[in-house]
């Protein structure tokens, strides 16, 4: 026969009045450590400790997604590679239009800019138009804009630009105008020097970016330099306004006058938005009215060929 040893097998959890005293006794322990740390700060060298001791099996711990996570990214196949390759090239390409349209939207709000100040400070009535055609005419320097005498502009009115003289008004419809810009050839406009008030006549060379100064004497008091505004003479452009800047000046004693030519100060090839300019004795009632039209419906007056 064989014989079996039965073991006596030991409760996992102990009862009894031991087990409880035992309770209280780490619950206490751990309510005073507790209010300790809290209040004094003891154990912040113990706790420093211990997290030294548990980093390794932190790390252990988050070895396995870690190692995943490198495996995916450097273990990703080609075609995906490649896939992303074409879509970051398609928004790089979709990135650099908008960075263009934004430029060329901050160049016309800093254009809109110069020409509110240039607004300001010319201290007179003023309208604000643009550009919508330009005369393809080589010596005809002409373009049309979206203001009409609807909007009172009327023949002969003088234009700016941010920066200086634009030109006049020589053809007005209800809904456009036509300027005639002051390097027009025939374009004529009384002007004086700044630093001497020599006056002079400011004439159209059909060159955007030069003006000739008429009938000025040899010995006359000119730098390369001098500056040359608007004179008011003639009833056109009123006083001050600046025009243009003298780029040569050259004496021939066997001519009775001298050649000297100025750039415009007007960015005659370049603006965008002009500024139709009142004069002081202008009235808007004086302004003829718009044309009538006539029981054929024809307009009776004529309209530009840069009108579309």
């Amino acid at each position: 026969m064989f014989e079996y040893e039965v073991l006596a097998i030991k409760p996992l959890f102990a009862y009894g009045q031991a087990a409880g005293i035992r309770l209280a006794f780490l619950l206490a322990s751990s309510i005073g450590l507790m209010a300790v740390d809290h209040k004094y700060d003891y154990l912040d060298g113990i706790r420093s400790s211990l997290a030294i001791l548990i980093y390794p099996v932190q790390q252990m711990v988050a070895f396995p997604v870690s190692a995943g996570n490198w495996m995916g990214e450097n273990l990703t196949s080609r075609d995906s590679l490649l896939k992303k390759i074409d879509s970051l090239e398609s928004q790089n390409v979709f990135l650099k239009a908008q960075m263009q349209k934004y430029t060329s939207l901050e160049i016309e709000n800093m254009r809109l800019r110069d020409l509110l100040d240039a607004a300001e400070r010319t201290g007179e009535k003023v309208l604000a138009a643009e550009l919508i055609a330009v005369d393809l005419d080589p010596f005809s320097h002409k373009v049309l804009i979206n203001k009409g005498n609807r909007h009172n502009a009327f023949k002969g009115q003088p234009v700016l630009d941010a920066e200086g003289v634009f030109g006049q008004t020589v053809h007005v419809t209800p809904i456009t105008s036509v300027i005639m810009l002051i390097s027009d050839p025939s374009h004529a406009l009384p002007v004086q020097i700044d630093r001497t008030g020599l006056r002079t006549i400011a004439a159209g060379t059909g060159a955007m970016d030069k003006l000739e100064l008429l009938h000025i004497p040899n010995n006359a008091d000119l730098k390369v330099g001098d500056t040359v505004s608007s004179s008011g003479l003639g009833g056109v452009f009123p006083q001050g306004y600046p025009v243009a800047e003298i780029i040569s000046f050259e004496s021939d004693p066997t001519q009775p006058y001298a050649r000297v030519f100025a750039t415009p100060k007007a960015r005659l090839d370049r603006s965008r938005e002009v500024l139709l300019v009142w004069r002081e004795k202008t009235k808007i009632e004086e302004v003829p009215p718009a044309p009538q039209v006539s029981k054929k419906g024809n307009p009776k007056q004529e309209v530009s060929a840069l009108a579309p």
